[in-house]
């Protein structure tokens, strides 16, 4: 759980230094205030003084106290995620059983069993997303068995992350790259889960800062660029209902919110628009003070009033009055055409709402009137526990299908009677089936959706009526996998089929047999996973189900030599070799705390790589190596697709690179320009790419359609210099709307 903190060296001395330690403990207290019970400065005071103590010879990065960490962590559990007495010493002592000589007995000892669960929860989880993938992945398993245990767990890891992404600054280039590429991966989506919207949104944007820095700079210093301009328009938009709703005699507050970097990005990419054409760089928030039984009905009036002065977008409106989200979220968004024809979202909430959606699970428990909210959050650790206790051979699906089946926004749909269940957006009417019982699941052969019939691959959309229809004949196949996105569908589906497989391959293990003893080597565990690599499969079953339905012929055994009774086979070292160019990079080793350094040019010590096909990067982007499993090492762009799973899932395999200058070498690369189809506009582009700057253009086709043209343009760059050169010269001819780069295929 190392972190670091982006401030200058300390220099202070040990008197300054305790000082500057009480002076954040006082910090932490004031922000407690409200909450101290007697006796509970006495326990913190203990806690405090026990984390300080056993981490007193411990420094971070900038030189500063390590103890700062814990206290930071614990003012945010506090301030910002609304915990109490108990979570705070948790969080003070979180680090400490990992790190320090303190046992958990110790804690048992001073502070009984409540705390002592809880850090033992989040000592399990500091050694996530380490050594290798799949205990990764069994450690996430952890932190969830955890989480449906006591969710506090998991708000102060939530805690802990946000103040290791705040201090990553003066981490190495490839740590920051591996934390921030979790947390968009696995930490920001539970944020999300679990009602945090604002540090949902601090985790995504501080990870964006350092996976796609230059991207994150752009709007920065964009949205810092229109800032007058948009507070003028809020307050131009805002007037007309502050007087209104005055009127109408609510007590209110409404106020423009600007959206987050992260997501204006988001929109660019969906939307493929610039940042001058989203449309809702922030929000406009109005906050209602109303009591409880009359909280709909008030939120329902202001949305009256602010529809009488601005025209609504129909399929804009949002409701999670009527059913709010699983993770508690309740609000009424709309999208309203303001003045100069701009659309702007408004969103609608209590005093009481809004407290949920900033503080997430930790409000919905203060909040807690009637047994229908809580059983949602319920129902969602209920689901939780269900896919954990599915033995489960690949730890790294486990990891995929939680996000897709857990960490998605949700849908909700009606059985026959009228029932609501939840499921995550995207799914489909397999899934339905399946939620309702494996046998259902198993047997279903299609689905009525609002009466209508419908394939059981139908994806479902919020409030549609799904009625299953099975058949005794009926049983899972392959293609299933690609119709489902739930934890529990994948799960059924995946035993059904390892069942059949495994008969099936009881045959190919049958063959091998008798093949092997007739060359006289055994089929012992040593032989089947030689042969299991030669023919570069993941698992014994695969070869011998490979064997019974002669995808395999056996053949390639004459090569191997037996001794005793052992396969041995030479494995000759393959080369990479990427589209008729080569491609080298110069290993250099430092030490060992320093990662391998791959700079790539012209060596004498030739190592090669090849250019991963997902993303094409070319010099000049921001990359990093992956060591893959038997294709050597592929480069990645750091914003690539893959980019946040590859390093999440398998950081131990990430090797630090950088490019050296190579005019030699040129790479293929395409441009999309889209502009007005003026006469002679065609002319000027290729003028431009081979007149003038000298490119090899491999392909180019134009189409042109009612006065708008769009040309796909492939062609030959060195690095990204010479092309973000070129796209400057574009963009700036005259009936050029914009250029965007994309992967060639």
């Amino acid at each position: 759980m190392e972190a670091t903190i982006d401030i200058p060296k300390y220099n202070l001395n040990e008197e300054e230094e305790k000082k500057e330690i009480l002076r954040h403990y006082r910090g932490l207290l004031r922000v407690l205030k409200q909450k101290l019970k007697p006796g509970d400065k006495q326990l913190l005071r203990t806690a405090f003084e026990m984390s300080a103590e056993a981490h007193k010879t411990m420094r971070r990065k900038s030189g500063e106290p390590y103890i700062l960490h814990p206290i930071a962590v614990a003012k945010i559990c506090v301030e910002e995620i609304g915990l109490g007495i108990r979570s705070t010493i948790c969080a003070l002592l979180h680090d400490t059983v990992e790190d320090t000589d303190i046992t958990l007995d110790d804690i048992q000892r001073e502070f009984g069993t409540e705390v002592t669960k809880i850090v033992d929860g989040l000592t399990k989880i500091s050694t996530v997303m380490d050594t290798n993938s799949t205990q990764q992945a069994e450690n996430f398993k952890k932190i969830l068995l955890t989480l449906t245990d006591d969710p506090r767990v998991i708000l102060i890891k939530l805690a802990d992350r946000l103040h290791n992404m705040r201090t990553l600054e003066s981490m190495k280039r490839e740590k920051q790259l591996k934390i921030s590429s979790e947390t968009i991966f696995v930490y920001a989506p539970l944020a999300h889960r679990m009602g945090l919207y604002n540090i949902k949104t601090e985790l995504e944007d501080l990870a964006m800062k350092y996976m796609e820095p230059d991207t994150y700079k752009y709007i920065a210093q964009k949205l810092s660029d229109t800032k007058r301009e948009r507070t003028k328009y809020i307050n131009d938009f805002i007037r007309p209902l502050k007087d209104k709703l005055d009127k109408a005699g609510f007590i209110f507050e409404i106020y423009g919110r600007p959206k987050s970097i992260h997501s204006i990005w988001n929109k660019m990419k969906k939307k493929g628009v610039s940042f001058e054409e989203v449309y809702d760089l922030f929000a406009i928030r109005i906050l209602v003070n109303s009591s409880l039984e009359k909280e709909k009905e008030e939120c329902w009036k202001v949305y009256s009033i602010i529809t009488d002065e601005y025209n609504p977008s129909p399929e804009r409106l949002r409701d999670w009055l009527s059913n709010p989200k699983s993770n508690g979220y309740e609000a009424l968004h709309t999208t309203v055409m303001g003045p100069h024809g701009k659309w702007v979202e408004v969103q609608i909430r209590t005093k009481r709402m809004n407290e949920i959606a900033e503080k997430g699970l930790a409000a919905h428990w203060k909040y807690k009137e009637g047994a229908a909210d809580e059983s949602r959050f319920d129902k969602w650790f209920h689901q939780i526990r269900e896919a954990l206790n599915r033995p489960d051979d690949n730890s790294i699906d486990f990891l995929q299908d939680f996000k897709t089946s857990f960490l998605a926004e949700e849908i909700y749909v009606y059985t026959p009677k009228g029932e609501v269940k939840m499921l995550p957006i995207g799914a489909s009417a397999l899934d339905f089936a399946f939620g309702v019982h494996t046998a259902v699941g198993s047997k279903c052969i299609g689905a009525k959706v609002n009466h209508k019939l419908v394939p059981i691959s139908h994806k479902l959309r919020s409030g549609d009526q799904v009625e299953i229809i099975t058949s005794a004949k009926q049983k899972p196949n392959t293609e299933w996998l690609n119709f489902v996105v739930t934890s529990k569908a994948k799960s059924k589906i995946k035993d059904t089929l390892k069942e059949e497989k495994r008969a099936i391959a009881d045959e190919g293990k049958y063959i091998l047999q008798r093949k092997l003893e007739g060359m006289g080597a055994a089929a012992s565990q040593h032989n089947l996973e030689e042969l299991t690599a030669f023919y570069k499969l993941n698992s014994t079953l695969d070869l011998w189900y490979e064997i019974a339905v002669k995808k395999i012929d056996l053949k390639e055994l004459k090569e191997f030599s037996v001794h005793g009774d052992k396969l041995v086979l030479p494995k000759p070292v393959k080369p990479v070799v990427e589209e008729k160019t080569d491609k080298e990079f110069v290993v250099k080793t430092y030490d060992k705390k320093d990662a391998e350094l791959v700079i790539f040019g012209e060596s004498s010590d030739k190592i090669q790589y090849s250019l991963a096909n997902c993303c094409k990067p070319i010099p000049g982007d921001d990359v990093f190596g992956f060591v893959t499993t038997g294709e050597g090492l592929k480069i990645h762009r750091t914003n690539c697709p893959n980019a946040a799973r590859l390093l999440a899932n398998y950081g131990h395999r990430v090797v630090k690179t950088k490019w050296a200058k190579n005019k030699e070498i040129s790479f293929l690369t395409g441009l999309r320009i889209i502009g007005l189809d003026d006469v002679g506009v065609i002319h000027k582009i290729t003028n431009l790419i081979s007149g003038e700057m000298k490119f090899n253009i491999s392909a180019m086709t134009i189409e042109a359609k009612e006065g708008i043209f769009e040309g796909n343009v492939k062609i030959f760059v060195h690095d990204k210099e010479e092309l973000d050169e070129l796209v400057n010269r574009l963009v700036s001819m005259s009936g050029i709307e914009r250029v965007d780069r994309y992967d060639t295929e």
